[in-house]
């Protein structure tokens, strides 16, 4: 008889998904997975899965699946030319070709690239300090425009890690805790939780708290299933957050409705923003974010006189230049409002724990002389973002385009490797520049769990990477800077000759640089990692799958927020700076303000708005796909099968357009094909396309590399239009022009 058992793990990427720990019950028959089935013991997700979990034996058992490494000449870069090797001899040509780099150029002639979302993120930055010692860790992003620049502005607006929507999450009882309390109202604003989960919110848990009461303030330029149901919908112009931010403050310090003691006792510069939100009165807001002016009125007075209330922000938010001073309004809107670290308000954690710690401070390892050669910057315009470490995303490419063309240029850069990423298919701006750029690198490496566009075109090594099912880690929502549990991957089954990010990191450290690899396994390194906060180990949490934390409300009172044990907040005032102390270091200013997108219908040559007269959003998300992954996956591909461009049908009328035709959008960089869909979701001066399309289905040799350059959004997208301090890029407020084509080849 057939040898049957269940198991019970958290499950978080490879396949990429956001690090929810979403609880499974996994049937395993004959050392295979049979049945893929939600946990009900799970204290967030509570047995509910999405799409991309419940087709987990799909990818695993996907006959393209990369089960071996694999190598091939530099001369058959997107060829098909691939061969099978042992994982000893993968270590070795890597260790070969990073001592000979290191021995003619240097550490830092070397350089790792990371993507977002994945498990990778926990272990990414610390490849290349840890194994080559180079301070060249960075991704193809522009302004670093996902997560990162959240973080950073809640780091100095509040001393603090990444704010989320208190959801009870932090308690065994969850809602009937009593000392948590329903939001009145929940703020979303540029983010989508129910389709992405994003940054590890369970998205659910929305509609969750919606069955208990709390209505909903929903801040998008589409009508997403929340707006729909919102109370109220600022259905903006996309790029401009921060006016409808400060025209939010305005309305509720105007009308007085803040919280005058939380202010008093624990805000620094109320005062100067509220000169500075006195500009935006709810007509000005009205004109520039293309807004009812009533519906903002109406919702901040709500939001203001309902407590407590809570928020979301998303990645909308990271995605612009003015994007730090629309995390600055928000923050404040969260802050006078008194809705911070209180029960049914945002909760507060300090910025990292454990994981996050380790990671960040591997770049500290290096010696200065060689963390002074790390890649910035040449002219030294985002010191900002050369303070936090590691390679500026955009730069990298000018470095590897720029530097060639220079007589003496700093060095050269000779190895490359993607960890977590298919960048020149979902991150990088102008992707086609990325290619050209990358494609002059001696020696790239890529781990991955299938062939991708980014493989093929430019990689001469190949790492299989294992499922969440086939190895033993840990997933921290929040990527430990707000984690309210920390579940286990428990390793059930095994499939092919695969490891995991964490294994290749330590088993490859080992060979280049021992000391800084002390460990015997993973389970040891979590172990270690775990002790420095907890008195349990990694076999423990193995055991119990899911381990939540304690949390208590009003840190700040009791110094819980502080290193130094003081009540406030850690910033240099000790106070939430309404008004930034730190900002004017790095030449921005102290107090929020907007600034119109680079390219938009206010900033461009009349000639270019005739040439595209339409404002472009992208990378709204779809439950069956994460990024740039899923598309080779039957359930998954049936539920989206076709990249979509959404358009508003008198735009369609318009252009002579038809639901389900092939739409060329164009614009001063480039152009992508998607199909038509059109609905009444945008406003007609709006269209959405989608983002990370490439298709499996198709020829993976250059040129074609599996149509990577046909419907990617990416294309529309200048890589160096980047906010003041280093963060933010366009990716979702550009401009652009329709046109009806016959076919995905335009």
């Amino acid at each position: 008889m057939a040898e049957i058992e269940k198991r019970r793990t958290c499950v978080w990427s490879p396949p990429g998904d956001h690090p929810v720990g979403c609880g499974v019950i996994l049937t395993i028959e004959d050392g295979k997975i049979i049945k893929v089935e939600g946990d009900p013991e799970h204290p967030i997700t509570h047995g509910r899965l999405c799409p991309r979990c419940l087709a987990m034996k799909e990818v695993i058992y996907h006959p393209d699946r990369l089960l071996h490494p694999m190598k091939r000449a530099r001369e058959d870069r997107g060829k098909d030319k691939w061969e099978q090797i042992s994982w000893d001899e993968a270590f070795e040509l890597i260790k070969e070709k990073a001592e000979a780099a290191i021995e003619e150029y240097g550490a830092e002639s070397i350089f790792t690239m990371t993507g977002t979302g994945r498990e990778s993120t926990l272990y990414a930055p610390a490849y290349a300090p840890l194994i080559f010692g180079s301070p060249n860790q960075g991704a193809v992003l522009s302004g670093a425009s996902c997560y990162g620049p959240r973080c950073t502005i809640a780091n100095y607006h509040l001393g603090a890690g990444y704010p989320e929507l208190d959801y009870a999450a932090y308690f065994p009882d969850r809602y009937d805790d009593p000392r948590y309390e329903i939001p009145k109202y929940i703020l979303i604003w540029g983010k989508n939780p129910i389709y992405s989960s994003g940054d590890g919110f369970f998205g659910h848990a929305v509609v969750d708290l919606m069955k208990r009461g709390s209505k909903l303030i929903v801040v998008d330029p589409r009508v997403t299933w929340l707006a729909s149901r919102a109370e109220y919908h600022i259905m903006l112009r996309p790029g401009t957050d921060t006016a409808v931010g400060l025209g939010m403050l305005n309305v509720i310090i105007s009308e007085d409705l803040y919280d005058h003691d939380f202010v008093e006792k624990w805000c620094y510069g109320f005062d100067d923003l509220k000169q500075a939100a006195a500009e935006w009165p709810p007509e000005r807001v009205a004109e520039v974010a293309w807004i009812d002016p009533e519906t903002l009125v109406a919702a901040s007075r709500a939001f203001a006189t309902a407590h407590p209330s809570s928020g979301l922000w998303g990645l909308a938010i990271d995605m612009s230049w003015n994007g730090t001073q629309a995390g600055h309004c928000f923050l404040a809107l969260m802050a006078i409002t008194g809705n911070l670290d209180v029960p049914g308000g945002v909760t507060l954690a300090k910025p990292a724990s454990f994981m996050g710690k380790w990671r960040y401070e591997t770049l500290q390892t290096l010696p200065e002389d060689i963390q002074a050669r790390r890649i910035v910057d040449l002219e030294g315009k985002y010191r900002c973002y050369n303070y936090g470490g590691g390679a500026m995303p955009g730069y990298l490419g000018d470095t590897l385009l720029d530097w060639l063309e220079m007589e003496n240029p700093p060095y050269p850069l000779r190895v490359g490797w993607f960890i977590g990423t298919n960048a020149i298919s979902c991150m990088g701006a102008v992707p086609e520049r990325w290619y050209r750029a990358l494609d002059k690198v001696d020696f790239l490496i890529s781990q991955d769990i299938f062939m991708t566009p980014t493989i093929m075109g430019l990689c001469d090594l190949v790492l299989p990477l294992s499922a969440s099912p086939e190895h033993d880690g840990i997933v921290m929502p929040h990527f430990g800077r707000n984690t309210h549990f920390i579940g286990a991957l428990n390793k059930v089954v095994t499939t092919g000759d695969t490891k995991s990010d964490l294994e290749i990191l330590m088993e490859m450290g080992k060979r280049m640089n021992p000391e800084n690899f002390p460990w015997d396994n993973v389970s040891d390194f979590f172990t270690e990692q775990l002790h420095t906060v907890y008195d349990w180990g990694f076999e423990d949490l193995k055991e119990d799958v899911v381990k939540q934390q304690e949390y208590h409300y009003r840190k700040y009172e009791t110094g819980e927020l502080r290193d130094d044990g003081e009540p406030g907040f850690d910033t240099p005032t000790g106070l939430i700076e309404l008004k930034s102390t730190i900002y004017p270091v790095f030449d921005e200013q102290a107090l929020p303000y907007f600034r119109e997108p680079e390219y938009s219908p206010y900033t461009m040559s009349e000639e270019d708005c005739e040439k595209y007269p339409l404002v472009l959003t992208s990378g709204g998300r779809n439950i069956s796909m994460f990024h740039s992954e899923h598309r080779q996956i039957p359930t998954l591909r049936s539920i989206n099968p076709w990249p979509k461009v959404t358009m508003h049908p008198e735009t369609a009328k318009k252009y002579g357009i038809a639901d389900g035709d092939w739409v060329k959008v164009e614009n001063q960089f480039g152009s992508a094909v998607q199909k038509a869909n059109v609905n009444e979701t945008v406003d007609p001066r709006v269209v959405h396309v989608e983002h990370a399309w490439w298709y499996p289905e198709q020829d993976g040799e250059a040129p074609n590399l599996y149509g990577n350059f046909k419907s990617n959004a990416n294309e529309l997208v200048p890589h160096e239009s980047i906010g003041i301090l280093g963060y933010g890029a366009p990716y979702k407020n550009m401009v652009c022009n329709i046109t009806r084509v016959d076919s995905l080849e335009g």
